[in-house]
């Protein structure tokens, strides 16, 4: 998988990690408006429609055990170019199944394949940038990354009505081939073979182990996840609250996912903003007050109002967002800090936790939550909550947070 290539600019290699990290959350939000169809023609119910996110996202976890440590032994390059051609292969097969299982066998082969652009990407940033400049690097992809989200509904929810739920597994495919012969033309290799450790399976996740009775490590994963976790119960309860709660169709599922996506970019452009100015407990702190603010207004409006309308509703979404991306980079580099010479396993291992939290959100709480938007509301509070705690465990636990290193 070596060829020869080009060296890109700093922004083309930011803009080509950025859509490398979009196919991933491509995946999950584009048939979000097509899920009553695909319901009536795979004649199923919407406990198992939501299945096919959960079973995508439990995939691209267990996977994500793996991906780091192929770049950590195989190089950055290849293990990119691997997962994007088997992604492609992966969303044919979803456009053509006829039934539950095919579609569900095909939507875990693209949870396995999808991850490897986001999680490399994070080592690859980490290669090449070090301290202030490599938070504003990645949270300038989490900008631009940020994107899929607002307009991956949207487009889904006119290629779908146009012309079948299929035609979006069709586009996806097209749009990772793109990506194909992007990365093919112009990602470069960041990890030099002498750096590259040998793959051991067994090492490796032992290694796993010793990473995780790391409590900085852990409870620095905990918090980025629960963090996160409060948004996702919103992405994942989507069809429920655009459709039923906001009482809106299957092409205006934008009016929720764009303002979310505006809220998340402007955290991420004020985390670039901060970059270097102020210390990454700083940052992180900022972060939690927003998230809180938002959470504790959220939870007054669904109490109070006798039904929930846009944007009213939105609105703490999308305040609860910038908080997330404000601390995210933050909180990912100073786990990235703990490992520097295995940032491939340590980026892994962080993916499979956030990944498998969120399996969760979809798979369980989501169905449970979904039904009320009080219900909703007091989910994200509480995963905020839990989010909080763990960033005060891993203060506790030794994590230095007044700069990078």
């Amino acid at each position: 998988m070596s060829s020869t290539h080009s060296e890109p600019s700093r922004a083309g290699l930011i803009l080509l990690l950025a859509g490398l990290a979009m196919f991933g959350p491509f995946s999950i939000d584009t048939i979000f408006p097509m899920f009553p169809q695909m319901e009536q023609a795979l004649q199923i119910g919407p406990v198992q429609m939501q299945q096919t996110i959960s079973v995508y996202l439990f995939a691209y976890g267990l996977m994500s055990l793996l991906h780091g440590p192929l770049s950590d032994a195989l190089g950055r390059r290849v293990v990119v170019l691997v997962g994007v051609a088997v992604f492609v292969l992966a969303s044919i097969g979803c456009a053509l199944s006829s039934s539950l299982w095919q579609l569900l066998l095909f939507r875990a082969l693209q949870g396995v394949s999808a991850g490897s652009g986001l999680i490399v990407g994070r080592a690859i940033i980490r290669d090449r940038f070090s301290g202030a400049e490599a938070q504003r690097v990645m949270s300038r992809i989490t900008m631009v990354f940020g994107v899929a989200p607002a307009i991956a509904p949207i487009i889904g929810g006119i290629i779908g009505t146009r012309f079948g739920w299929a035609a979006i597994f069709w586009f996806l495919a097209l749009f990772a081939l793109v990506l194909l012969a992007t990365s093919w033309r112009w990602l470069p290799e960041t990890h030099p073979r002498a750096a590259r450790v040998p793959l051991a399976p067994l090492p490796l996740f032992a290694r796993y182990f010793d990473l995780l009775r790391n409590p900085r490590f852990t409870w620095l994963s905990l918090s980025g996840a629960l963090n996160f976790s409060a948004l996702f119960i919103y992405i994942a309860s989507a069809p429920a609250f655009v459709l039923q709660h906001l009482q809106l169709d299957a092409t205006e599922f934008g009016y929720f996912f764009v303002p979310a996506i505006i809220g998340m970019m402007s955290g991420a452009w004020l985390s670039g903003r901060r970059a270097g100015r102020y210390s990454p407990a700083s940052n992180v702190q900022l972060a939690y007050r927003v998230m809180l603010l938002a959470g504790g207004a959220n939870l007054v409006y669904c109490a109070l109002a006798p039904s929930i309308a846009w944007p009213w509703a939105v609105i703490p979404v999308m305040i609860n967002g910038a908080g997330i991306s404000l601390a995210f980079p933050t909180l990912t580099l100073l786990l990235l800090d703990l490992y520097p010479q295995e940032r491939g396993t340590a980026s892994s291992l962080q993916a499979f936790i956030q990944l498998m939290t969120s399996s969760l959100v979809a798979g369980l709480i989501s169905p449970w939550l979904a039904p009320q938007p009080l219900y909703l509301a007091m989910g994200a509070v509480a995963a905020t909550a839990l989010g909080l705690l763990s960033w005060r465990m891993a203060l506790r636990a030794g994590v230095q947070a007044d700069q990078f290193h």
